[in-house]
Parts: C-alpha cells; structure tokens; sequence
C-alpha cells in the first residue's frame, strides 16, 4: 500500500487550483502528492466565470474578458462598467490543460483515474480506498461533495443555481462582444428566481445560459424552451448550436467544516468554497486555494482552517429569503442594482468590503425581509 504526504480524493476545481499553486509555489517538492479521480478531465465540460482587477494565475485560461455588464429586469437596463474590473471567462479544457501542464514535469505529483470509493481516518494517517486500490497519506483533501448529508439536514437552507447552456453561432450579428449579460430578469419567473446569462465571444456567437436559483431541477426540455424563446427575442432566426452544458451548484451555508479533522480537510463544494449567495465557485477557490497553501506549511490541524465571516451571515440571510420566498430573487437583485454602485456591489460580492461599505450595498435592498431574515436566523450565528 504506497504512502503519500498528501492525497486529494477529487481533482475538481479546488483540488487543481491548489495542486497547481503548490508545484509553481516550489516549496513541496520534497512531499509526494497523489490526485484521484474518476474523471480524466479531458473534456470542454464547464465554463467558469470571475471578475477581477489585476492578471491573475489563471491568464493562460482565460478566453474572453469584459470591461461591461448589463443588468435587466422586465422594468429597466443597466449597463454596468466594471473598470477597475473585468469579468472573466474560462472555459473547463483550457483551465485543465492548464494546470496538467503545469505539474508534468513535476515527479512528486501523481494523477490517478479511479474512483474513491471509502476515506477512513485513522491516528497516525488517513486510509483511502478505490474500487481497485488503497492507498495512505498523512494529509487528505477531499472535495467530494455528500449530496445527502447536506440536503437531508433542515437546520440550514440549501438551494440550487441550476442550469442548462448553449454555445451558439448566428447567422445575424446581434450580440455586443464588449458586454456580458450579467442577469436579465426580464424573462417570465413563474414564482422562481429565474434569469438569462449571455457571455458574447463575437457578434455572432455567445454562449447563453437559462439559469434559476431554487429548490428543484427542471425538466431539460423546459431549460432548452426557454433559451429559445431568448434567442428569438434578440432576433436570432438562423443558428447553429455548437455546445451544450449543464450544471447544478449546492447554495448554502451549511457548516462543511465542522466536518475537517486534524488530517482531513473538505474543500471545494465539499467545503464550502462555494459563494453561497451567488453559487460562484472560481474566485472564491483561488483565494482559498492560496491560504490553504500557506496555511499547510505552519499548521497540521486542518481543523484551525476555517473562519467564519460576516459574510457567511448576509449569505444566510439572503438564503433563508429565497428559501422562503423564492419568487422575490429578481426583486432583491434588482434593488441591489438598480442604483447601486456596480465596482463596490462586486467588492462586496469578493467579500472585501469594510462594514460600513458592506451597508452601503445593504441598505439598496428591501429592509423587511432581511430584519425577518435575521431573526429567524439569530439561532445560527
């Protein structure tokens, strides 16, 4: 059975990321490290999306920015400029071959295609099996998500961001290449929080996602009816539909890490990387990704990891509303903005506003749902 300093069960997003930023950091190369995954990520399967100020790691990945967004509900449209931002896109294969380049050369790195069937915690290592082999590590990193754990449990809310996605190209030239769609509410909710997502790559071609944030998956046919009903009211009548992806992401603030141990840490989905309140996956794992890396060469009680922020509580607030009254989604977003300030409003989507910047983007949003919110909530905090 080979021993190894550190496994991830998983090679998501999270697990890459930190993979990846451990062999450029150069700091374990005297650690063995093993990735297993039953998946041999090969494949064009997601697109990522984040806004950022500066270049990031991830550069080589990124396949199209924009310095504009638009925001709309069936009542108005507003174009956001995002400088000092801009927003991202990555799309899966690029962000893998990426990261697989990166650590090819790198002879204490091991890549395994099988599927973890069992992780086992004991005094001195932790056990990992699969359906053929077993292997031990001092360290493990799991970012395999327990979809019944989370969703069987009452106490905290757990939504979906669900949707299905079409890469199109048209034959008329109708899209803006220089602006994403960021939510377009203007779509009929049908007591959901329901709204178009449109990343232009040219003026023929986007990809343009029907996206919902609720309790229940829809039926496939009723994402793909809905897109083209969008497509033809931007006036698209002659297509061609070049991909198609589908996805759903866990939204909650369920306490993942009260399930870390001194050797095993959750991560990713598994952890509660995941942004709550807007199910964004990408920048809130690169942040962790980097503090996990620091934290691993002063700690080994992968219990001390994890803190909790304000941020966790707007997250449970905004959560138990939707939870409750989902169809208020497009309102809620709306009010945020309508007139508020684009640039602070995606600050504080990163978590790195101040208190009383963190006010200034509160106090645009309806007040009565949010103080019900926090009192139910109180037993939380």
């Amino acid at each position: 059975m080979k021993h190894y300093n550190y496994i991830f069960a998983g090679a998501g997003l999270s697990a890459l990321m930190t993979v990846y930023k451990m062999a450029l950091s150069g700091k374990f190369k005297d650690k063995t490290i093993l990735l297993i995954d039953e998946d041999v990520k090969k494949t064009n399967d997601r697109t990522w999306c984040f806004w950022l100020k500066n270049d990031s790691v991830w550069e080589k990945s990124i396949s199209k920015k924009w310095n504009s967004a638009l925001f709309a509900n069936a009542d108005f449209r507003r174009d956001l400029d995002l400088l000092p931002y801009q927003y991202n896109m990555v799309q899966g294969l690029d962000f893998y071959n990426q990261v697989f380049e990166g650590i090819l050369n790198e002879t204490n790195i091991h890549f395994i295609n099988q599927k973890v069937i069992d992780i086992n915690e004991i005094p001195n290592h932790v056990y990992v099996a699969t359906e053929t082999d077993s292997y031990t590590c001092d360290t493990l990193f799991n970012s395999i998500y327990r979809k019944q754990e989370v969703e069987n449990q009452t106490k905290y809310p757990v939504l979906q961001q669900h949707f299905i996605g079409w890469f199109i190209k048209s034959k008329e030239a109708v899209f803006n290449p220089e602006q994403a769609t960021f939510m377009d509410f203007s779509i009929e909710q049908k007591g959901n929080t329901r709204f178009m997502y449109v990343l232009p790559t040219s003026k023929t071609e986007a990809l343009l996602e029907y996206t919902l944030f609720s309790h229940q998956l829809l039926e496939r046919s009723e994402y793909e009816e809905e897109i083209q009903k969008y497509i033809q009211k931007l006036g698209i009548n002659n297509y061609d539909i070049i991909e198609k992806e589908r996805g759903s992401i866990p939204m909650s603030c369920y306490p993942f890490w009260k399930k870390n141990t001194k050797r095993v840490l959750n991560i990713g989905t598994a952890g509660g990387w995941t942004k709550a309140s807007t199910g964004y996956t990408f920048k809130n794992s690169d942040k962790k990704s980097t503090e996990l890396i620091e934290f691993i060469q002063k700690e080994s009680d992968l219990r001390k990891f994890h803190k909790k922020t304000k941020f966790w509580i707007y997250d449970l607030l905004l959560l138990d509303i939707l939870d409750r009254h989902n169809e208020m989604g497009a309102h809620l977003f709306s009010s945020m903005f309508k007139k508020g300030d684009s640039k602070l409003i995606f600050k504080f989507l990163d978590e790195e506003t101040s208190f009383l910047e963190d006010i200034q983007v509160i106090l645009k949003c309806p007040k009565t749902p949010f103080l019900s919110a926090l009192v139910r909530s109180m037993r939380h905090l």
